[in-house]
């Protein structure tokens, strides 16, 4: 028992790679954990990004080589964009890094199914976190529609014109959203897909239509 206590109370050393929206988060929270959380096992030893920032909010910046080598890193929060999800995690799980991505994790679900089995044969966790999931205002939404038919409804959301080298195909940018439905409502299946793009006022809409199960 004294050996198991000791364990749960050692400091796990933490790197948050990407400091956009999501990796500031990560790194506020980190700093602040709430009392009596597992994040108060959580010791932040710094940050990566390609921009220099020196040090946000007394965490350190740090460059990717330092955080691959580091014995005192044991796992890496990555908070990059979509395209660069993959190649990140194969770095830190063959630098022995526990590894926790925002979703998604890959591009495709063949590169998600490889990254885990490479976790796997690591002995290292390889966890994805949709955060939004786990908001209490989804948590709400999903109280709200528990027990209920769905008959028709549309999700609709705005945001900047994204990179697509960066974010990946149009489609993908949305695919965080679109969990939404599938956790809500079960599987669903594309009935059909447009999309409209105007470069000169750098606008694009994407329209998709699914179907449920039970064909609604």
């Amino acid at each position: 028992m004294l050996g198991e206590h000791c364990q749960i109370n050692k400091m796990f050393g933490t790197v948050v790679v990407g400091v956009g929206i999501a990796g500031l988060a990560r790194i506020r929270d980190l700093m602040n954990p709430m009392p009596s959380s597992p994040s108060e096992h959580l010791k932040l030893l710094g940050f990566v990004s390609r921009r220099s920032f020196g040090n946000i909010n007394e965490a350190e910046q740090i460059s990717l080589e330092d955080a691959l080598r580091s014995k005192e890193i044991h796992a890496a929060f990555i908070s990059t964009e979509n395209r660069s999800h993959e190649e990140t995690i194969r770095m830190f799980l063959e630098a022995g890094k526990h590894i926790l991505v925002e979703y998604p994790m890959a591009l495709s679900a063949e590169a998600a199914h490889e990254l885990w089995e490479m976790a796997e044969q690591k002995g290292k966790v390889l966890h994805v976190e949709h955060i939004e999931l786990l908001t209490e205002e989804y948590k709400q939404l999903k109280k709200e529609v528990a027990g209920k038919d769905l008959v028709k409804g549309t999700l609709h959301f705005t945001g900047s014109v994204l990179d697509e080298t960066k974010a990946g195909f149009p489609a993908f940018s949305g695919i965080a959203r679109l969990t939404w439905l599938i956790d809500l409502f079960g599987d669903l299946t594309v009935t059909s897909a447009t999309r409209e793009e105007q470069k000169d006022k750098n606008y694009s809409r994407m329209t998709v239509h699914f179907q449920t199960a039970n064909k609604k």
